[in-house]
């Protein structure tokens, strides 16, 4: 289904939770010299604006990177965040909000590649364009991340983290994340891959850590932001989890001392919880 487009949600409270821990991977990632590589399967448009468009039919981002923008007493590794979105807005006004591509150009050294998959064919060509001038370190592809993966793994240098967030408005994405997932680990068995999904009312959504936990691997993390409770008729999105296996190992204890920071700005109601599980080898 090709219906979905990111720019409605742009900034809101799932995007401050992936976005959060997609830098903190990446800043870890880029404790060692040795290059890596950074693969997004459901990439977007890269950039979106806060101020025209989709993003204000519902102003999402109010209630999400809007509560963090102006802050004092961020944490520090939530300020990394908030930096990369402020990078992106030099005159201090939250008016543009960076998709995870942006984010990984940010984070990302010379010697580092991303490869980029987007199905979308106007999210594609917008993409395209705002890559235009990043040369071969960045690739984007006009295709299905989830079949393409396999063309890039394993990356050259044998070290790689892939961002898995498709729109799960079909149900089908559900299945096609663990398939997919079967296959890069069996290519990629030492890869870090991190998935984000929708807390929803329905019975996908609910079982998906759980079929996480069963591939097998040695190491793995969720962690999950609820920032209300579920609506009594059973529609809407209360909140958003990220399944990541082979984490960074101090990546738990950063989120142990700062999920309950989220829970208290980015919260709603009394609903507002975290859940933080591992895995270790």
């Amino acid at each position: 289904m090709l219906s979905y487009r990111h720019a409605f949600h742009a900034g809101n409270h799932a995007d401050v939770l992936k976005h959060y821990i997609q830098t903190q991977i990446l800043s870890y990632f880029n404790q060692k010299d040795k290059s890596y590589w950074y693969i997004d399967t459901h990439s977007g448009a890269g950039v979106y604006s806060l101020t025209e468009g989709y993003a204000t039919k519902n102003a999402e981002f109010e209630s999400g990177i809007a509560r963090l923008w102006e802050r004092d007493d961020l944490p520090e590794s939530i300020a990394e965040y908030v930096d990369v979105v402020k990078a992106l807005n030099p005159d201090g006004k939250l008016t543009l909000y960076p998709g995870s591509p942006y984010v990984a150009d940010q984070l990302l050294r010379p010697t580092d590649r991303l490869r980029l998959f987007e199905l979308h064919s106007s999210d594609s060509k917008i993409l395209k364009e705002n890559f235009a001038e990043a040369g071969r370190r960045v690739a984007v592809i006009a295709g299905d991340g989830f079949t393409g993966i396999k063309a890039v793994l394993p990356p050259p240098p044998r070290r790689g983290v892939t961002l898995i967030d498709p729109p799960y408005e079909d149900k089908n994405d559900y299945d096609y994340v663990i398939d997919m997932l079967h296959e890069a680990l069996s290519r990629f068995a030492t890869g870090t891959y991190a998935v984000w999904y929708p807390q929803l009312q329905r019975a996908e959504s609910k079982q998906l850590p759980e079929e996480l936990k069963k591939l097998g691997v040695n190491s793995w993390l969720h962690v999950a932001l609820s920032v209300q409770s579920p609506s009594k008729d059973g529609f809407g999105m209360h909140g958003s989890g990220m399944f990541i296996l082979n984490p960074p190992w101090t990546l738990a204890k950063t989120l142990r001392e700062t999920m309950p920071y989220l829970v208290k700005i980015l919260g709603q109601d009394k609903g507002a919880k975290y859940v933080l599980e591992e895995k270790t080898a």
